[in-house]
């Protein structure tokens, strides 16, 4: 019997193939459970055009990736934190601190799309890959400053004025 998978299938296929089973299969597991649809000239023609919209919705979605990856490459995004001595950060910079700093800056990115293989924990500059869509990659550049002096570090200390002293009023 030919049918047609509506979802992936383990051992069997992949959603739109059109595959023959044995009769019982389909019977009893596939098309109770709505993993698939018997092979006819109109589920044919049905899943053929569903692939053909799929496909020009997808490249929709690539060119509209594709300016906003633009953007992003061109994006240098500043983050202040708190840092200890040699620059390290008392907690660390994640993929939501960059989603809030990509918002200010008018790109709207889903912090699952923020690929951070670990949460940077120093200051300096960093690149950090954003994943638009199948294919498109944008990397922004990310700047984790001190948000004030480095704890711990000794704050230089400036060359004080002599002190004066009030006069005293001892004519009085």
């Amino acid at each position: 019997m030919e049918i047609i998978l509506k979802e992936d299938v383990p051992n069997v296929g992949h959603t739109g193939d059109i595959v023959k089973v044995k009769p019982g299969f389909a019977r009893n597991y596939l098309f109770p459970r709505g993993l698939a649809i018997v092979a006819d000239r109109r589920s044919i023609g049905e899943i053929e055009h569903q692939k053909r919209i799929l496909a020009e919705k997808r490249e929709r979605e690539r060119r509209a990736s594709n300016s906003v990856a633009e953007g992003l490459n061109q994006a240098r995004l500043t983050i202040k934190a708190r840092a200890g001595e040699g620059g390290k950060l008392f907690g660390s910079v994640t993929n939501s601190d960059v989603e809030k700093g990509l918002a200010e800056k008018g790109f709207n990115v889903d912090r699952r799309r923020i690929r951070l293989d670990e949460p940077i924990k120093t200051l300096g500059e960093h690149r950090v890959v954003v994943r638009l869509a199948a294919g498109v990659d944008a990397t922004v550049t990310v700047i984790v400053e001190s948000d004030g002096p480095l704890v711990g570090e000794k704050p230089e200390v400036e060359a004080a004025a002599p002190a004066t002293q009030p006069a005293s009023d001892a004519g009085e």
